[in-house]
């Protein structure tokens, strides 16, 4: 169907009236610019409400709502799923005012949001393992969770970024002996038993450990210290009895060409 030149220009005129009536008014001033941005917020217009808190975080730095919307604009970054503004907006707020009463919130948001950026659609499904891709932004969200249970300890936040470390430890724990498996395979053995050790000291909680050690043995099989093996083999027995290359006390190699070791 064709469309008359008429049509198409009332079309566009409309486009652009639609536009223009998403700008945020130059003449408003600090307090009817803040109510706006929170009429934003509630009624989850959070597109808008970056656009109009941007707007009073630009003309009224000193302002009476400063601090509160540089706060907010962070949450309104999160919701449009902008992360990387979300931290950066996080950081700023942190680093204005660090003795803020509401600071353990921005330090929350900073890490949910790399938290967020290292999540994918279909881990939920468990068609992928999150622990074989980059996890630059995991480790972020690590550290920032980190952060903020160290800082605040009793901060209401602080519970479930307990949570959320130890889903991340172990994410990233697996990572690392994905590493290692690759190792490995690439006849890489003193690699291999160096990202095991790292394993252990840098995530000595995760459940990962016990795998961390089954690599160190076999990493010094492919070494063909057999000596060391053992004495890693004793205390992955005592540690994890039920290990899928432990058959009783006999470990199985199952990515290097060595003999199994009992002990």
């Amino acid at each position: 169907m064709r469309v008359s030149p008429l049509a198409a220009l009332a079309l566009v005129a409309a486009l652009l009236a639609g536009c223009a009536s998403n700008e945020v008014n130059p003449d408003l001033q600090e307090q009817e610019l803040y109510q706006q941005a929170q009429s934003s917020l509630d009624t989850g217009r959070y597109s808008t409400a970056v656009e109009q808190l941007e707007a009073l975080d630009t003309r009224f730095p000193f302002g009476n709502y400063a601090e509160q919307a540089q706060l907010e604009l962070i949450y309104a970054y999160y919701q449009v799923e902008n992360w990387e503004a979300a931290r950066a907006a996080a950081s700023r707020f942190i680093r204005l005012h660090p003795d803020h009463p509401q600071v353990d919130y921005a330090y929350y948001l900073r890490g949910l949001a790399a938290y967020q950026a290292g999540r994918f659609s279909l881990e939920g499904l468990e068609l992928i393992d999150i622990s074989k891709r980059d996890l630059g932004s995991s480790r972020d969200a690590y550290v920032d969770f980190g952060e903020l249970v160290r800082r605040y300890p009793d901060s209401p936040y602080a519970a479930d970024a307990r949570q959320r470390i130890i889903y991340l430890r172990n994410v990233l724990a697996r990572h690392e002996l994905q590493i290692a498996d690759f190792y490995l395979r690439k006849g890489a053995y003193v690699a291999a038993v160096e990202r095991g050790r790292w394993v252990l000291e840098r995530y000595p909680q995760a459940t990962a450990t016990r795998d961390a050690l089954a690599t160190m043995v076999e990493g010094y099989l492919g070494l063909n210290m057999r000596d060391r093996a053992r004495e890693v083999l004793k205390t992955l027995i005592e540690n994890d009895p039920d290990n899928a290359r432990l058959d009783g006390r006999t470990f199985e190699p199952r990515l290097v060409d060595a003999e199994p070791l009992t002990l």
